[in-house]
Order: structure tokens, then C-alpha cells, then sequence
């Protein structure tokens, strides 16, 4: 599993148009480029970072080599127009998992 991680900087009072937009553009990568998704994080400041899944690294390469669909420009358009800057903060090879979906369940006796 190939994991990316992602730095926006927010431009004031535009976080949510940047959260709507950001989604779109989400979910449109998911369907259309094999994405396994992608979770948006606030910060204490402007910056959000976006951790996001894919298979292995030959899949996100080749969706960054791809040329965007007139919808996906658009929802990208969308989300630039919100940014100071953004960056790829780190490209991550996962060596270990333990990651749940649910919190433990102590059974009692």
C-alpha cells in the first residue's frame, strides 16, 4: 500500500469551499483513477494536510500522468482557487498496519 500526504495552506474564510471542493475532486480520483481514498485533517492554523490511499505507487504515478476530464479540471480549479500554496509532503510505502476501523471491545464477564 503507497500512502501520500498532503499540505494545503487555506486562504482566510475560504476553508469551506476548499472542503467541498476538495471532496469532489476526492471522489472523482476514487472513481475514476483507483484511488482508495483520502482523509482531509484541520490544524491549529490555515494549513490542512490530506492523507491519502492508494494501492501502490504505479497507480498514483499514473494518475498523475493522466490528463484530467473537464470535470476534474474544474473540481481542481476549485480547490486551487482556495490555496495559498500546496505541496506533497511525503510519498509513504506502508511497512506495518494496524490500523481499525473500530475501537477495542473489552467483552465482560
Amino acid at each position: 500500500m503507497f500512502i501520500v500526504i498532503y499540505e494545503f495552506e487555506v486562504r482566510p474564510g475560504r476553508t469551506e469551499a476548499f472542503e467541498a471542493a476538495w471532496l469532489a475532486l476526492t471522489q472523482g480520483i476514487y472513481r475514476r483513477c483507483g484511488s482508495l481514498g483520502s482523509r482531509l485533517h484541520t490544524t491549529d492554523t490555515d494549513l490542512m494536510v490530506a492523507y491519502a490511499q492508494w494501492p501502490d505507487r504505479a497507480t498514483w504515478l499514473a494518475a498523475q500522468d493522466g490528463e484530467l476530464d473537464p470535470v476534474a479540471q474544474a473540481e481542481s480549479a476549485a480547490m486551487h482557487a482556495c490555496l495559498t500554496s500546496s505541496r506533497t509532503a511525503h510519498e509513504l510505502e506502508v511497512s506495518s498496519d494496524y490500523l481499525q476501523l473500530a475501537p477495542h471491545r473489552t467483552s465482560s464477564a
